[in-house]
């Protein structure tokens, strides 16, 4: 089993802040496929980092998380490329952690 985790951006890659829809589409994606969701919506994460050109650069963030059986490279390749047009980004950051559920 694994959990796999989204970090979502509260604003796109302009500053512009990311509608309400974008989030519940991908919310209702995700419980399609996964038959559940957890976001971490309440107190946005703050993501720091240096780009390319070697500039600090930041996001306030929330964390979406799934279980899944499986973790299909291929599909959530694809799936983060859907997400990234959606929210406005270069990229969206997916992990998967092997996890076990008692």
């Amino acid at each position: 089993m694994y959990l796999i985790q989204l970090l979502l951006p509260l604003r796109g890659a302009g500053g512009g802040t990311i509608d309400a829809g974008a989030f519940a589409t991908t919310r209702e994606e995700l419980v399609n496929v996964f038959k559940g969701v957890t976001a971490y919506a309440r107190t946005p994460a703050q993501g720091v980092w240096i780009s390319p050109q070697g500039e600090k650069q930041q996001d306030d963030v929330i964390m979406v998380e799934v279980l899944a059986d499986e973790f299909e490279p291929a599909w959530w390749r694809d799936f983060g490329q859907t997400l990234a047009k959606r929210f406005d980004q270069e990229e969206i950051h997916i992990r998967a952690l092997a996890a076990q559920v008692p």
